[in-house]
């Protein structure tokens, strides 16, 4: 009798923030992205200059434990889910942590869209949701053989989930997700009349 299966799984963990660690409070988390947003003018400078819908705090503040008390307790948290999924993918780490390596905010308005894009030289990515909206984009992941698929056909619409070249994950506020760094994945437009907010981050190997 002939036998399929499915090789080389892709993983994905979603909770919500509150499974682990101390209560990360909801409104003070959106209201602190939403002041740094305001204060950081280096950060809205880069945004300008690299005409960036929206902001990001990427590029300008690595220190947003240090500035906020808020955002070293969601460190805390994050630790813990990020060691969850580190043990769901059997990652033998010979005694040493994974870390985090940067944490930075998202806010993007209407009409804004983050491309297709990976986390080189991290290990685990991820990002938890502070605001969105009902019509928000979701988060959309890509197939990562798909650049070896030169000739295949395209799959039938009802497709099976694992075989779908692309997948969208409609997170809610307070959920997290986390994937490994190198799965490319990006934001589609935003089509609500309200700020899409969240908090990505990525953890090393120490």
């Amino acid at each position: 009798m002939s036998h399929i299966e499915s090789l080389f799984a892709t993983r994905l963990y979603r909770a919500a923030l509150s499974e682990h660690g101390p209560s990360i409070d909801a409104a003070e988390l959106e209201t602190s992205c939403i002041v740094i947003a305001n204060d950081d003018e280096a950060g809205q400078d880069w945004c300008e200059e690299n005409a960036y819908p929206g902001y990001t705090s990427y590029a300008s503040l690595s220190d947003l434990p240090w500035r906020f008390p808020i955002f070293g307790d969601l460190v805390k948290v994050l630790d813990l889910h990020v060691a969850e999924f580190a043990k769901d993918l059997q990652f033998d780490l010979d005694g040493r942590a994974l870390v985090l390596e940067d944490l930075w905010i998202n806010i993007l308005p209407e009409g804004g869209m983050h491309a297709s894009h990976i986390h080189p030289h991290s290990v685990i990515s991820g990002t938890t949701y502070v605001a969105m909206p009902e019509d928000t984009s979701a988060l959309k992941l890509e197939d990562p053989r798909s650049a070896m698929m030169m000739a295949s056909p395209i799959r039938t619409k009802d497709a099976r989930r694992e075989l779908k070249p692309f997948i969208y994950i409609k997170p809610d506020v307070g959920d997290v997700l986390l994937w490994e760094s190198w799965l490319r994945h990006e934001v589609p437009m935003n089509m609500s009349e309200d700020d899409r907010i969240s908090v990505s981050f990525n953890y090393r190997w120490e």
